[in-house]
């Protein structure tokens, strides 16, 4: 999304005029690290800047021993990322999202630690992944609410989660989605409410908008880079993430009108 939003502002093109900031946020890439936390890009024309923030779980992370440099990491289930707690008071458009990095392949080969009331989880009822995210989104979402008021700037928004598409398998066994018909299943969404229920859920009830891209992208089946990356494995598709231009395209116009 962050991807599209730049070559919609950009028109694909490289701008000489765009700078990047990244460094004011602290977007620098720590030693050993593939990449840095995020980008951010300023359009002086216009006094804009884009800004992404990696955070794949909404968590606040907190190194459990920072000296070592193989410390696992508290995972605050009921703690906003710092980035946006500390960055806050700077933002006047921010679009949250979390969801496929929920599993427990990733929470151990990153060393995550459930924590909830800065101690470890001992709570039966967030144990389990699929809880824990639902109750996360909904810390998350409660703590924006409360801060809105003293933002009055700030537009808020929960993006619905990305649907994937493997078809015949999954990821790593065989799964496929290399149909080059669009909306070969439909062009219709019948549905009155959200297909992602723990985004719509969280937002209920507060003043943090939903920005609903589910069901219209679980329609498009054929937009994944599948196994068309110039980096691609045989006999492995990528069915999660969006080719360029495509859906997020969407997306970003359906977060264009929102903010008029």
């Amino acid at each position: 999304m962050f991807q599209s939003m730049m070559c919609m502002a950009t028109a694909g093109e490289e701008r000489a005029d765009v700078e990047d900031v990244g460094a004011e946020y602290g977007f620098v890439l720590a030693p050993g690290a593939k990449r840095p936390d995020g980008w951010a890009y300023r359009f002086p024309s216009t006094n804009t800047t884009i800004l992404y923030h990696w955070s794949s779980t909404l968590c606040d992370l907190e190194p459990l021993n920072p000296s070592d440099p193989a410390t696992s990491y508290a995972m605050h289930l009921d703690r906003p990322p710092a980035f946006v707690r500390d960055n806050l008071h700077r933002i006047h458009v921010l679009v949250l999202n979390t969801g496929h990095h929920w599993n427990r392949g990733k929470l151990r080969a990153n060393k995550w630690e459930m924590y909830v009331g800065g101690s470890p989880n001992r709570n039966k009822n967030i144990a389990a992944i699929w809880k824990a995210k639902n109750f996360t989104i909904h810390s998350v979402v409660k703590w924006l609410d409360a801060q809105l008021p003293r933002h009055p700037h700030l537009k808020a928004f929960y993006r619905s989660i990305s649907p994937r598409h493997f078809f015949n398998g999954d990821w790593d066994t065989g799964g496929r989605c290399d149909s080059m018909s669009p909306l070969a299943k439909g062009s219709g969404i019948s549905l009155n409410r959200s297909e992602d229920t723990d985004a719509e859920g969280a937002v209920m009830g507060t003043r943090v908008r939903l920005l609903d891209v589910t069901a219209l992208s679980r329609l498009r089946d054929e937009g994944h880079i599948s196994r068309y990356s110039i980096k691609a494995t045989q006999g492995i598709q990528d069915c999660l993430h969006w080719c360029l231009p495509g859906v997020p395209d969407t997306w970003n116009e359906i977060l264009a009108a929102q903010l008029l």
